[in-house]
């Protein structure tokens, strides 16, 4: 993108953002996080949220070598597959939410977050799923 189309595109996103507008990102990698192009998304283009559902995280572990070692290390431990997903997805929320705690500051807690999906499988039994969402809070261990 040349820099006066991104200069003009981060102008407008300026202009959402003044307007009250949440700019969120459907879009958590790790390499997005620990490449700094996350932090730079915050900074440049005004992004006060995230994303992430079973097919973003599909899509990332696919595309990137940045898994490698945790994949290897777990499969080591004897790590389900289950909870291998649960760990490196947690981590990387975990990580995303650390990103957006300036924003989660500056705004009282209206912005700054992250999102994680409760596993859809639980959706037809309420308890469960709370439990899970408590689970998954714990893990991420954030506000």
């Amino acid at each position: 993108m040349s820099r006066d189309m991104n200069r003009d595109m981060n102008e407008r996103l300026k202009a959402l953002a003044d307007a009250g507008v949440s700019i969120w990102l459907d879009d958590l990698s790790r390499e997005r996080i620990t490449s700094g192009g996350l932090a730079r998304m915050i900074e440049e283009q005004y992004v006060s949220g995230m994303t992430s559902n079973p097919t973003i995280f599909a899509k990332a572990l696919s595309d990137a070598d940045v898994y490698a070692e945790q994949v290897a290390e777990l499969a080591r431990r004897g790590v389900s597959t289950e909870e291998a997903v649960r760990i490196i997805t947690t981590d990387d929320v975990r990580d995303g939410c650390d990103a957006f705690k300036p924003v989660y500051g500056a705004t009282d807690g209206v912005d700054g977050r992250v999102s994680i999906e409760v596993d859809p499988r639980l959706a037809m039994d309420t308890d469960k799923t709370i439990a899970e969402a408590n689970e998954l809070w714990r893990s991420v261990g954030g506000e």
